[in-house]
């Protein structure tokens, strides 16, 4: 600094005067507002203050981390039916991933081992259901103003909706369930290959083809019996939540054809089929008690025996099936004995009413014991080769008072008919399927039906 006031004395007069007139010009200009400066202390309204805080309008927008988005209330509220103070929620989605548990997913939102415990304690009929999650599910979770967690939301099905809430007194649990709008379709079709293909044309799904199958299993052999040119009638519920389709309902009414002769089926407020009548679709016992390839062997007075080489008589019906495949008890009974021996490897015997007994042989695996009492359809062991047997399949038997019978030509006695104080109510929505059936043949073949109903 003493070296530049040396240097400023030494200069000449003319030179310090033109320094000193330069500098000034400098510092008027700097000291001179600019427009735009001028225009914005102009504009006080919305001049921005030296020590005032402001804040900004940030846009709304998804932050995704892991499986965790944070989503605004004004893009996903958590239902139609919400009071205005939930409309103004935050939401925070989380995806149930594998492995992940409710005590995970609530670490990665970052609330305490302490939320996660006084979840555990909630009340309500659905607290147990809340930490039943399954991978692939999806939760959402929101805080009240004190930045605790105050509601989750945890759709277990398309009509079920679990709701967990903060109360004065801890977490609530409650189900909230959408009303289901249930539709009457008909449809029907024509078997050119087979049965199976036909119910896909028709517009059916797989436990459609199944029931419809089932109804009718009394009486006709899906395996044996189906020929080209048989025709079904289905009339079938559709159900709907908020105008979407989830899926179908029951079976209401059916009709197959079969080799010309007619069988038709109405289902009764009980959940049973019945006959037009009122006689029950069901038999006491099912005709055969294992979904089946084929029959590998029929009753026969005299067969030669392809392991012991020697001809005897085969006393029932050989079905051929997958190891595995389950088997079930062909009516209500119970079990007899249910062993191992040599020759008939796993076995089971059911003692029935009216002295009849059938006998199930080379079981893989038996699923019921000795004394057990068991009901028609339900699973008793399961396909196998065990005993003298040579391939995977099940050899049943068919017994009236100790006399062996063909388990495929035995006439088999009706289960009991609909109730008389049933009867009534059960003809009223008899007449309404058979005029739903009727209007489905008239589609599928308008000249031959028309031409029945001719006078």
């Amino acid at each position: 600094m003493k070296n530049i006031k040396k240097i400023y004395k030494e200069l000449p007069n003319q030179h310090k005067a033109l320094l000193y007139s330069t500098s000034l010009i400098l510092l008027i200009l700097m000291l001179i507002p600019s427009e735009k400066a001028s225009a914005s202390r102009q504009n006080n309204a919305t001049a921005l203050k030296v020590g005032e805080r402001y804040q900004l309008d940030l846009p709304q927008q998804l932050v995704y981390e892991d499986t965790t988005e944070t989503v605004s209330s004004e893009t996903q509220n958590p239902s139609d039916d919400v009071e205005p103070e939930q409309e103004s929620r935050q939401w925070q989605t989380a995806k149930v991933k594998r492995g992940d548990s409710l005590a995970k997913i609530l670490k990665r939102l970052g609330y305490s081992a302490q939320t996660t415990y006084k979840l555990t304690k909630a009340s309500g009929d659905y607290r147990k259901q809340l930490l039943k999650i399954n991978v692939g599910d999806t939760l959402r979770f929101s805080n009240n103003a004190d930045g605790e967690l105050a509601f989750i939301e945890y759709p277990i099905s398309k009509t079920q909706t679990l709701l967990v809430e903060l109360t004065d007194k801890g977490y609530h649990t409650d189900m909230l369930t959408k009303e289901v709008e249930i539709r009457e379709y008909v449809t029907q079709g024509s078997i050119n290959s087979n049965f199976w293909t036909a119910g896909v044309s028709a517009g059916l799904n797989d436990n459609q083809i199944i029931n419809l199958a089932h109804i009718f299993s009394w009486d006709v052999d899906f395996a044996l019996d189906i020929r080209k040119g048989d025709t079904f009638h289905v009339v079938y519920e559709s159900k709907y939540v908020d105008g979407e389709y989830i899926g179908t309902g029951n079976i209401l009414a059916a009709e197959f054809i079969n080799q010309g002769e007619v069988f038709q089926a109405i289902r009764h407020n009980d959940g049973r089929y019945y006959t037009p009548e009122g006689n029950s679709m069901r038999k006491a016992f099912l005709r055969a008690p294992v979904e089946f390839k084929y029959i590998s062997s029929n009753f026969k007075p005299k067969r030669f025996h392809p392991i012991q080489k020697r001809w005897k008589a085969h006393r029932g019906t050989d079905y051929r099936a997958n190891t595995g495949t389950p088997v079930v008890a062909s009516g209500d009974g119970k079990v007899t004995h249910s062993t191992y021996n040599k020759y008939n490897g796993h076995y089971v015997f059911i003692q029935h009413g009216n002295g009849i007994v059938t006998k199930y042989l080379h079981f893989s695996k038996r699923a019921v014991k000795q004394g057990q009492r068991v009901k028609q359809g339900q699973v008793i062991g399961y396909v196998g080769s065990t005993g003298m047997s040579e391939a995977p399949h099940l050899h049943y038997e068919f017994l009236v008072n100790g006399v062996h019978r063909n388990p495929r030509t035995v006439t088999l006695p009706d289960a009991e008919p609909i109730a008389k104080s049933e009867r009534a109510s059960f003809n009223i929505i008899a007449r309404q399927r058979l005029n739903d059936l009727a209007g489905s043949r008239l589609a599928l073949n308008p000249v031959k039906e028309k031409a029945t109903q001719a006078p």
